[in-house]
C-alpha cells in the first residue's frame, strides 16, 4: 500500500508540472503573443526547473529525512501553482512584448518555481523506497516510468479538457488545491497545525489571485479576448485577441470599415469581381467583412473560424446576427476548407493572420491550391498579411501565391512596398487578369498596387515558396 501512494504522488506531481507547462501558453499569451518563440521559452524554462528541482530534490533527501520533505514540498509547490497567474500579471506590466529575453523571463518569474520544487518529488520519493541498494535500478525506473506516465496525463488533461473547460487561472487553483491537500495529508507530524497553516495559506493564495484583474474580458481555448469601445465613435468595437487588435464593428454601420486593409480588400472586391454573390472568410473574428458584404452586396458567406467562443462572443458583444445568409464552420481552416464545394465562391478572403503568430500551414502552397479550388472563374483569394523590415515573410507569401495563381498584386502603403517601414499588406491571388490602373485609383490614399510580373519579381527578391514540408513562418516574419 505505501508504495501505491507513493507512486501515487510521484505520478500527480509530475502530471501538475505538465499541467502548468500547457496552461502557462494561455497565461503568457496576453502579453507575449502564442507563437514559436513563446512556445520554446515555456519549454525551456519548465525543462531548465525540472532539471534543477531533481538535483536539489536528491541533494535535500540525502541530508534530511525523506518522508519529512514529501508533504511540505507538495504543500509549497502547489500554492506556488495558485499564485502564478497573479505573479505573471504584476510583472507583465513592465514586461510584456515579444523579445525572446522577455518571453524567457516571463516564463522563469511564472512556471520555474513551482516546476523546480514539484520535479522535487521523484528523488525524494526514490529516498524513501530503496530499503536497500540492490533494489535501485527497479525502483528508479519505477519511479521514472511512473512520472512519464504523470507527464503523459497532465497533457491530454490539460491539452483536450482542462484549458477548453475552465479559465487558467482555475485550472491553477485546481492543480493548488489537489498538491496543497496530498501534501497535508502525507505529512508525518503535526498533522493539524500543518492542516491550519496550509490550508489558510492557500485559501489566501487563491484570494490574492483572484483580486488581481485578468487580462482579459473572456479566455477561450485559444485566445485572451477583450472588446473595447472606440472613444471617438460611440457605435465602435475594437476586438483584441491576446496581444493584437483583430477586428473593428461599426454596431450601427455595417458598411464602415475603420481599418485600412478591411477597405483595400473591399476596393479590391468591387473591382475584380463582377458580383461578390458568395464568399468565404478565413478567419471570423468579428465578422466585420462578412457583414460588410452581405449589408452593401447581399453577398452570403461561409466564415471559417477556429474558435467557437470568438463566434459566441460576436453574438454576444459585436452585434452579429445569424440568418440564413451566414454559415460558420468551427475548427482548423486547412480541414473546414475541405467542405467548401469546387467553384463555388467569387470571393476568399484569409484574415487568420492576426498577430505575430501566423498559422503557417494556412500559408502554403497547399493551402492556396486549396483555396483556388473553391475559387469561381474570375474569382480572387485576398489575403491579409503582417510583416515588418526585411519583409521577408511577406514577400515568400507573395512567391507561394505566384506559383499556385497567374496574376499576383501586392498592395501597400510605398514604404511598405520599399522595405522602410511594416505592416498590413493585402496580397491579391486571380486567374484572371487585374486591371492594374483601376485597382490603384480604387484603392486608399498612399497605397501602391504592385502587379506587373518584372515589379512583383523584384518585390519577392528571391523569397521562396512556402511549402508544407518548409514554411519558417516565425523565423521569417519581422518584428516591429
Amino acid at each position: 500500500m505505501r508504495a501505491v501512494i507513493l507512486g501515487a504522488v510521484v505520478f500527480v506531481a509530475a502530471a501538475a508540472v505538465l499541467v502548468l507547462e500547457i496552461v502557462a501558453a494561455r497565461i503568457l499569451a496576453p502579453y507575449v503573443g502564442v507563437t514559436l518563440r513563446s512556445f520554446t521559452a515555456i519549454i525551456g524554462t519548465i525543462l531548465a526547473a525540472i532539471a534543477v528541482g531533481a538535483w536539489t530534490g536528491g541533494r535535500l533527501a540525502d541530508r534530511y529525512t525523506a518522508e519529512r520533505l514529501l508533504g511540505p514540498v507538495l504543500v509549497v509547490g502547489g500554492l506556488l501553482a495558485v499564485i502564478t497567474p497573479a505573479a505573471v500579471t504584476l510583472v507583465a506590466e513592465s514586461w510584456s512584448g515579444e523579445r525572446p529575453a522577455t518571453i524567457v523571463a516571463l516564463a522563469f518569474v511564472g512556471f520555474f518555481a513551482p516546476a523546480a520544487v514539484l520535479s522535487m518529488v521523484t528523488p525524494i520519493v526514490a529516498k524513501i523506497s530503496l530499503p536497500s541498494i540492490d533494489r535501485t535500478g527497479r525502483v528508479v525506473g519505477n519511479l521514472s516510468a511512473i512520472a512519464t506516465a504523470g507527464a503523459i496525463f497532465g497533457t491530454f488533461a490539460a491539452g483536450f479538457f482542462l484549458v477548453a473547460t475552465f479559465p487558467s487561472r482555475s485550472i491553477t487553483w485546481i492543480v493548488g488545491v489537489i498538491l496543497v491537500l496530498s501534501g497535508l495529508a502525507l505529512s508525518v507530524s503535526g498533522v493539524w497545525r500543518y492542516t491550519l497553516v496550509g490550508s489558510a495559506f492557500l485559501l489566501v493564495a487563491i484570494g490574492a489571485t483572484a483580486a488581481v484583474a485578468s487580462p482579459c474580458d473572456v479566455e477561450t481555448a485559444y485566445f485572451c479576448a477583450k472588446v473595447r469601445v472606440d472613444p471617438h465613435r460611440q457605435s465602435g468595437r475594437e476586438l483584441i485577441l491576446d496581444t493584437l487588435r483583430h477586428s473593428y464593428v461599426d454596431l450601427v454601420d455595417p458598411a464602415y470599415l475603420e481599418s485600412r486593409y478591411t477597405r483595400v480588400i473591399a476596393a479590391a472586391a468591387s473591382v475584380l469581381i463582377d458580383e461578390v454573390d458568395h464568399a468565404v472568410f478565413i478567419g471570423g473574428g468579428g465578422f466585420t467583412l462578412p457583414r460588410y458584404f452581405f449589408d452593401t452586396e447581399g453577398a452570403s458567406a461561409i466564415v471559417l473560424e477556429l474558435d467557437p467562443a470568438i463566434v459566441d462572443l460576436a453574438e454576444a458583444d459585436l452585434g452579429l446576427e445569424r440568418g440564413s445568409w451566414l454559415t460558420v464552420h468551427t475548427g482548423d481552416a486547412r480541414l473546414t476548407m475541405r467542405d467548401v464545394g469546387t467553384d463555388s465562391v467569387t470571393l476568399v478572403v484569409g484574415d487568420a493572420f492576426g498577430g505575430p503568430a501566423v498559422p503557417w500551414h494556412l500559408a502554403t502552397v497547399e493551402f492556396v491550391e486549396d483555396v483556388r479550388r473553391v475559387l469561381a472563374p474570375g474569382g480572387i483569394y485576398a489575403l491579409n498579411v503582417i510583416d515588418h523590415p526585411p519583409g521577408r515573410f511577406v514577400r515568400a507569401e507573395t512567391a507561394t501565391l505566384l506559383e499556385v495563381f497567374a496574376h499576383v498584386a501586392v498592395i501597400a502603403p510605398r514604404p511598405q512596398i520599399d522595405g522602410t517601414t511594416g505592416g498590413n499588406y493585402v496580397l491579391i491571388g486571380s486567374d484572371g487578369l487585374i486591371d492594374v490602373v483601376e485597382l490603384a485609383g480604387a484603392m486608399p490614399a498612399g497605397d501602391v498596387v504592385v502587379a506587373a510580373r518584372a515589379e512583383i519579381a523584384g518585390f519577392v527578391l528571391g523569397g521562396q515558396p512556402l511549402t508544407d514540408a518548409f514554411a519558417p513562418v516565425d523565423q521569417l516574419l519581422g518584428r516591429p
